[in-house]
Order: structure tokens, then C-alpha cells, then sequence
């Protein structure tokens, strides 16, 4: 391959992309060589460019599949140090969240100010200037605004005219301007050295004296005669910077001059939606300021448990284990169950295509239009083929023995089956896989639910000495498999709804309704949102069990009018579980492939380490998916625990002390004897 800017045209061959975009090119032979040597010969001189490439992506995977072979002792060792590395960042979690919430959250109220900013200087950035330049530009503009502003007010002295007109270049400014536009001061006119012709002796009538004092003044002029030819176009100064003897000013009050040699944006339009637009992020962002003040209270709850999370975790280390055993039973299912569906889906019928020969191989294949899937018409809709018009399609092949009519007309085209099917035997199947999946899932909500539940009600003493999970696995497996298992079968029933509707958008496609998939799609989303909102209210109904040890139905009725009570408190610990989440994804992965990084260079200096770091980081988001689920289902039960104290007026030495000051600031306490039975 070759790259596209290196495909010259040369005598006898032509140049093709690979693919429509694609950055490489391969030779094609000229007309002119197919000619003279033939279509099979130039056929297989065409076929050498791809070959040639083909060779060189499988040598390329094969040089990396032998670099991970080399290195598997590095792997396994850095996979044992990235759990290391999760335990490390959940400890240092326990005493950093709150500065790293804090900080997030600054984090999104800056993003909204510069945000707006970015957009308001792309509405006004001249051609040929920077954006970092004409940022500049504002920010000291908007400044120096604000601090003439203040100044007037606080002396109570009404501030010059800012007046300029352009028709005279600014000569007849006489505005109390004092910085240019790159934020340089201005030194005195007649005190300034490095250009001492500009003084109030030779320009008396530019106003670089002060009409009271009379005292020469250090504003921004445009100084000139009368009949001088050359005149700059525009107030300026001479600067104390000794490397910039002058420079261009602004009056006051512009913040975005007249660019007199365009805009970088030349649409008028599109620079009236920026400049609005900006706005708009501000009042957001100003929006968003309220929010967070008036959400303090429950942004320190969340670091409050966060904090217990995290406490929970460094007390039970082997509730860690529940997700990994989970993670080997799904492997183990899902391969047993994709042994026996192929088995089913291999299995077409022979009546599941037609037998017969047809004339084209459009009556055989059929039509489709080439219009985009917002464009409707007759010349959008296509007509399906009789071998394709279900779904999974066949395929047409051309028979070397046709069938001649009585009309003369010969059909040669013919159906073939597809590699599979889906029939209702695949259906059932497929269900069952969906609803043990979804078991084993909720399986491991429960029981880690349990664990931090049973965790939370137990004496200071007892939180660093009783093991709380197998406990929790015992109640599980002994009480509530029911209402896991009706549970996992309500999300199995959703989710098998949606992939019904994306079976029948695939049938609707190869009937070519197009009006039709697309509904189908509408109906998926919409699906797809209640799913979610499903397996959310499922996750704190299993709380709901832990905390009270009721059936599903009831636990999910509590837990669904829980969240509403408590909308505020549960969108908080969202939030700032996503902006942890995300700490925690970025620490894990990048200290796994880093550290990883040096153990291969250290152990097999003579191997690239391009394919083990891309190993080293897969492994890496497999233990920060580990150790931030697991921490995060930790966070949502300890939050319902504390709910739990709160409305049924809870308090004792079995509260953890971070949530001790939120928990006594409620009245009437009650003795630990009517707590939850977890």
C-alpha cells in the first residue's frame, strides 16, 4: 500500500482507493495494458497490490499475537498489580473523595464559562487571527471594561466619552483607554523615548494633554495633523514593553471590534448563532452555580458514602470475589448456551428458499434505492427479491444449466439458503439465555447488597471482625431465590421484546418498507429506556430485600416510591458516582499500562511494547469494571441504609462516622433494637 499522496498517475497504470475514504491506494492497470495483454493477465496484475497487502496485515497480527506470546510472564504479573492498583486507588479514595468531588465539580462549572467564552470569540474572531489571540483580546477588553467601571463608581466621576469614528481613524478620540489590546500599559506621550517625534509639541490637537491640567497623559491616541497623508487606521499607544514599541487599543466598552478584513467565520448567520449561543452556556452554567449551592448539603451526603463505600471494601476485600465468580459462571454459560444455538440455527430448512430459476438477477436479488434514510419517494423504494425477501437472506447464484421457456426466455438465477435461521425453537432458547443472564446478575446485586446491608447495622467493634458476605450468600440462596429469579425474568421479558423488534426491523428491511424500520427503531429506543429504568428500579429492590427481607413485589414498591421521596439524593449520588467512575476508570488503566510498560522494556527489552499495552489496558478496564461496580453498588446500599435510619429515626454506635453528624441531626432517635432486619 502505498500512501494517497504518493499515487502519481504513471504510463500504463491507473491508481484506485482501496475503499471510498480510505487512506491507501493500490494499481490498477491502464485501458490501454488490458488491451495489449488481456483482461485475464491484467486481472491478476491488479490482484498482486492487494495480495501484497493482505500479506502484510497477516505478518503484522502474527508479529503481535508472537509479542503477546513473549510477554505472557509480564502479563500475568501486571494483571496481579492492577488489583493491587484498585485496592490502592479505593484506599486512597477512603480520604480523597471529597476533593476529588470538589474538584469535578469545578471542574463542570469552568467548562460552562470557558465553554460560553469559546463560543463568544469564535463569533467575533477576525481573519487571519488565532483563537488564543482573539481570546486575549477579550479578556483584556472585558477587564479592562469592568475596571474603569469600578474606578467611575467608587470615585463617583463620570467617565469620558468612548466615542470613535472610524470615517477619521480615531484622531478624535479622546477616551480614558489606558491598555492595548494585548492587556500593555501606555506610557506618558511626552515622557515616552521610543518613538519621541509623537509628542503633545508636534500633535497639540490629538489630546495627548490633559484639558484642565494640562499635564501630558498616557491614554491611547491617534495622534495627526492636519494634511497628514499617513495616518494609522485606529487608536494605539507606546507600550512600556521595551520588545513592542506600540500596539493597537480598543476603546472601552468593545469588546468585539469591526473586523475591517472579515471574519474567520464568514457566515453571518452562523456567527449570530455563536454569539447567542454563548450566551446560553452562560445562563446554563450560571444555572448550574445554583444548583451545586443549593445542593451542598447532599453533595457532602454522597461523599459521606462514598467514604463508607470505600470503608466497606477495605473491611471485606472478599466481596470482590463475588463479581469474579460471576464473571467465570457468565463465560461458562454463555459458551454452553452459543455451543447449543448454533446447533439450532444451523439447522435450515429446505422449503426456507424458493427451488426455481428466474430470469434476472434483480427478480432474484431485488432493488434498493440510494436515498438516505431521511428521503422518501418513489425513487427511494426498492422491491425485495424472491430469495431475499426474509430475514436471514440468501443468496443468488448463477446456474450453468438453465431453464429455457416456451417463450425462449432462459432463467439461470437461483436462491441458496443462508448459513442460519431463527426459528421458535432458537426463540426459546435465546430467552432462557437472556433470563439466566440477568439472573446471574441480579445474583450478584443481592448478595453484595446483603453484605453492605449486614455490614452497615453492625457495632463500631464488629465492622472490622465479622465477615458480612457469606452471611449474605447463605440468606440468598436460602430465602430469596425466588424473588431473584422473578426478578431476572421480568428484565429477560423487556430486553427479548427489544431484540423481537430488532428481528421484525430486520424482516421489514428486507421487504424494503422503509417506513416501517423505522417505527421499529422508534419502538427499540423507546424499549430500550424503560429497560434501563427497569434493571435500575430492580437494583434497589434487591436493596429493598437486604434492608426489610420482604418478597420482590414489595420490595419493589418501596423501593420505587424510595427514589421518589429521595429524587435529589439519588440523581446527587449518580452524578458524582459517574465523575468517580471515571476517576477510577482513568486511574486503574492508566497505572496498569504504564507500569506495564516498564515491565516489558525491563524484562524483554527486544519486543515492541505496542501489543502487550494494549493487552495491559484491556486488563486494566476489566479490574476497574471490577473494583468501580462493585464500589458503586456499595455507595447505592449504603444510601438506602441511611434512609432507612433516617426515617425510622435510627442512631447508635453502628452508624459509621462519616454519616454520624447527617444521622444525629435528625430528632426523636430510636434505639438500634428497631432497625432493618438485614
Amino acid at each position: 500500500p502505498y500512501d494517497r499522496e504518493l499515487c502519481v498517475p504513471m504510463p500504463g497504470m491507473d491508481f484506485q482507493e482501496i475503499s471510498s475514504g480510505a487512506d491507501y491506494c493500490t494499481f490498477k492497470m491502464g485501458a490501454e495494458v488490458v488491451t495489449a495483454v488481456g483482461d485475464f493477465a491484467a486481472s491478476a496484475f491488479e490482484s498482486m497490490g492487494g495480495s501484497a497487502m493482505s500479506g502484510a496485515t497477516t505478518e503484522t497480527f502474527g508479529d503481535w499475537v508472537g509479542d503477546f506470546q513473549r510477554t505472557i510472564d509480564t502479563f500475568i504479573v501486571t494483571s496481579v498489580l492492577s488489583f493491587l492498583f484498585g485496592i490502592l486507588f479505593l484506599v486512597v479514595l477512603r480520604f480523597t473523595v471529597g476533593l476529588c468531588v470538589w474538584l469535578a465539580v469545578g471542574i463542570t462549572v469552568l467548562m460552562f464559562w470557558f465553554g460560553g467564552a469559546f463560543v463568544f470569540v469564535l463569533s467575533g474572531q477576525c481573519s487571519g487571527s488565532g483563537v488564543f489571540e482573539t481570546g486575549r483580546q477579550v479578556a483584556v477588553a472585558v477587564v479592562v471594561a469592568g475596571a474603569a467601571a469600578a474606578k467611575n463608581a467608587a470615585s463617583g466621576i463620570d467617565a469620558p466619552s468612548e466615542e470613535l469614528t472610524a470615517a477619521l481613524n480615531g484622531t478624535d478620540y479622546r477616551g480614558g483607554q489606558r491598555r492595548t489590546t494585548s492587556g500593555k500599559s501606555c506610557q506618558v506621550w511626552d515622557d515616552q523615548t521610543s518613538m519621541p517625534m509623537y509628542n503633545s509639541t508636534n500633535y497639540p490637537s490629538s489630546g495627548l494633554t490633559d484639558s484642565k491640567t494640562g499635564a501630558s497623559v498616557a491614554f491611547c491616541r491617534n495622534p495627526s495633523n492636519s494634511g497628514d497623508v499617513n495616518i494609522a487606521k485606529t487608536i494605539w499607544c507606546v507600550t512600556s514593553d521595551v520588545n513592542l514599541p506600540w500596539e493597537e487599543c480598543l476603546p472601552i466598552g468593545v469588546i468585539q471590534p469591526i473586523c475591517s478584513h472579515g471574519y474567520e467565520i464568514t457566515d453571518q448567520n452562523m456567527r449570530d448563532a455563536l454569539y447567542y449561543s454563548s450566551f446560553v452556556i452562560w445562563a446554563m452554567g450560571l444555572i448550574w452555580n445554583i444548583v451545586i449551592v443549593c445542593m451542598v448539603g447532599r453533595i457532602r451526603l454522597a461523599i459521606a458514602l462514598n467514604k463508607v463505600a470505600a470503608v466497606f471494601l477495605a473491611s471485606n476485600p472478599f466481596v470482590l470475589l463475588v463479581p469474579i465468580v460471576q464473571a467465570l459462571l457468565g463465560c461458562t454459560w454463555c459458551l454452553l448456551w452459543f455451543l447449543s444455538a448454533s446447533f439450532l440455527i444451523s439447522q435450515v430448512p429446505d422449503s426456507y428458499t424458493p427451488k426455481g430459476y428466474y430470469a434476472t438477477y434483480a427478480e432474484a436479488y431485488g432493488t434498493s434505492g440510494s436515498c438516505a434514510f431521511w428521503e422518501f419517494g418513489d425513487q427511494c423504494s426498492g422491491t425485495p427479491g424472491v430469495c431475499t425477501d426474509s430475514w436471514p437472506n440468501g443468496f443468488v447464484w448463477k446456474d450453468n444449466i438453465c431453464e429455457v421457456m416456451l417463450d425462449g426466455m432462459t432463467k439461470c438465477y437461483r436462491c441458496a439458503p443462508p448459513r442460519y435461521v431463527f426459528d421458535f425453537r432458537f426463540a426459546v432458547s435465546f430467552f432462557v439465555f437472556l433470563w439466566n443472564n440477568a439472573f446471574n446478575i441480579a445474583m450478584g446485586q443481592i448478595i453484595i447488597a446483603f453484605a453492605v446491608s449486614g455490614w452497615f447495622f453492625l457495632p463500631k467493634d464488629e465492622k472490622w471482625k465479622t465477615p458480612t458476605v457469606l452471611k449474605g450468600i447463605r440468606t440468598v440462596f436460602r430465602y430469596h431465590i425466588g424473588s431473584v429469579a422473578f426478578g431476572s425474568f421480568i428484565v429477560a421479558v423487556v430486553e427479548f421484546i427489544r431484540y423481537l423488534m430488532m428481528y421484525f426491523e430486520k424482516q421489514a428491511q428486507a421487504q424494503k418498507n422503509r417506513v416501517l424500520v423505522l417505527l421499529l427503531k422508534i419502538v427499540q429506543c423507546c424499549i430500550w429506556c424503560f429497560e434501563k429504568c427497569v434493571k435500575f428500579l430492580n437494583k434497589n429492590a434487591y436493596i429493598q430485600i437486604a434492608l426489610k427481607g420482604k418478597n420482590f413485589c414489595c420490595s419493589a414498591k418501596a423501593a420505587f416510591f424510595l427514589i421518589l421521596r429521595n429524587a435529589l439524593r439519588f440523581g446527587t449520588i449518580a452524578a458524582l458516582g459517574g465523575i468517580i467512575h471515571c476517576i477510577g476508570f482513568f486511574c486503574i488503566c492508566t497505572a496498569t499500562c504504564v507500569m506495564g510498560y516498564f515491565i516489558v522494556r525491563a524484562m524483554h527489552p527486544d519486543v515492541s511494547p505496542g501489543m502487550p499495552c494494549i493487552c495491559f489496558g484491556f486488563v486494566g478496564y476489566l479490574v476497574a469494571k471490577l473494583f468501580m461496580g462493585t464500589f458503586g453498588l456499595a455507595v447505592e446500599t449504603s444510601l438506602q441504609c441511611f434512609i432507612a435510619c433516617e426515617e425510622m429515626k435510627l442512631s447508635g454506635d453502628f452508624i459509621p462516622a462519616c454519616l454520624k453528624k447527617f444521622v444525629d441531626d435528625q430528632p426523636e432517635v430510636k434505639p438500634k433494637a428497631d432497625a432493618p432486619n438485614a
